[in-house]
């Protein structure tokens, strides 16, 4: 059984690691849920998924984005860092040596800042709003599935929900979600999406 994350020792020390749009406007917004129909790269949910981080480039990725949030309150001392790169902190999926992390967060400190390369979020539910997950699907499946053509973006959004679900992402089932074709899936999931979707389903 894989090791839980310590969010505590974040949540404590008051570290930012989410943070919704400020700038992009939603098309729709209701008391559940925000909707941008163009899409929005905004949106900064780490460690939302069970899903850890199983690379050095998706590690780096995580540094640049909790230097960018917590920028504005001042740099994050380099503890954090390491705190989230130790194994035994739930959070990665691998050891790495002192050298290496140094010089991952060394490149941090000196090119982070600005907004790290994110992917396109359409729906963004809110927080404590009692939505059951089914609830979650039935949204995303009426707001996505009316779009007449399907674009990673709403794939990676019904990955995201089925495994908030606890439920194995599959082809049958995100094309279930946006009323298309399983081929249409295939046709459309790039191999990033595919990696993203193994990990999911492999931290169930």
């Amino acid at each position: 059984m894989s090791q839980d994350r310590n969010m505590k020792w974040l949540n404590d020390r008051k570290i930012i690691y989410r943070r919704d749009p400020i700038n992009d406007q939603p098309t729709i917004e209701t008391n559940y849920y925000k909707y941008y129909e163009k899409g929005t790269y905004e949106c900064y949910h780490l460690f939302r998924s069970k899903a850890k981080i199983t690379t050095y480039k998706s590690l780096k990725w995580h540094f640049y984005v909790l230097y960018f949030l917590n920028q504005d309150t001042g740099l994050l001392p380099t503890h954090v860092y390491e705190f989230i790169a130790d194994k035994e902190n739930g959070f990665v999926t691998f050891f790495i040596s002192d050298r290496k992390l140094q010089a991952m967060i060394d490149d941090v400190f000196q090119n982070g800042g600005e907004p790290p390369k994110n992917k396109l979020r359409k729906i963004i539910f809110k927080d404590f709003k009692g939505l059951t997950p089914e609830q979650k699907m039935s949204i995303v499946g009426k707001l996505i599935g009316r779009s007449k053509k399907i674009h990673e973006e709403d794939i990676y959004q019904c990955m995201l929900d089925l495994n908030d679900m606890g439920k194995k992402i599959t082809v049958a089932r995100i094309a279930g979600l946006l009323n298309c074709s399983a081929r249409t899936i295939y046709r459309t999931i790039g191999n990033d999406l595919k990696q993203e979707k193994e990990l999911l389903n492999k931290e169930l």
